[in-house]
């Protein structure tokens, strides 16, 4: 079975799965009122890594959907709320640990 991902918005998480079977959970913040995270079914379509400090984390994992990605924080205080652009955000330790179990072309599902 291929590996994918599921994202609840209204939970704050997201879960890595490999068919039907959860190998881990993480804790998200995801986008705010006027910028929601876009509900559908993605793709992982690049991952690049980002200099220490920047907005972006440690790396960015962008979307099928333009402009829109999974990315690590320099604002750990974030995770758990709403407050993004869209973007789906992760601790900076846990979104290296997710890029290094999926690879490109990996299903990212988005719901609340």
């Amino acid at each position: 079975m291929a590996r994918w991902i599921d994202v609840s918005t209204s939970k704050h998480h997201l879960r890595l799965y490999d068919g039907n079977r959860l190998i881990k959970s993480y804790p998200i913040a995801t986008g705010k009122i006027l910028t929601g995270t876009p509900y559908g079914t993605y793709t992982i379509i690049n991952k690049q890594p980002n200099p220490p400090g920047h907005v972006f984390g440690v790396l960015w994992m962008g979307l099928s959907k333009p402009h829109y990605g999974i990315h690590g924080t320099n604002n750990p205080s974030s995770i758990g709320k709403s407050v993004s652009h869209g973007c789906i955000r992760m601790f900076n330790q846990d979104v290296l640990e997710l890029s290094s179990r999926v690879s490109i072309g990996t299903r990212v599902i988005i719901h609340k």
